[in-house]
């Protein structure tokens, strides 16, 4: 239930398996502002499966694009 609100408002603007980058990410993206989310579909048991998918508001997804492709060049 929470998930298909999130869909209808949030959109999904970077992906890893990499959960330190997730959260270096959320941190820029949260001071330049916008509220950003991760969810996490790594499994329990073997974290070698499954990603990290970070999601932003629909308004805040071109910016947030930009800033994460800023970031990683």
């Amino acid at each position: 239930m929470i998930l298909q609100k999130m869909e209808k408002n949030w959109t999904k603007v970077f992906t890893s398996k990499d959960n330190f980058l997730v959260d270096l990410l959320i941190s820029i993206l949260k001071e330049e502002g916008i509220h950003a989310v991760a969810l996490n579909t790594k499994d329990s048991s073997y974290l070698t499966f499954g990603i990290i998918e970070l999601f932003v508001k629909e308004k805040d997804a071109v910016n947030s694009r930009k800033i994460i492709k800023i970031y990683n060049e």
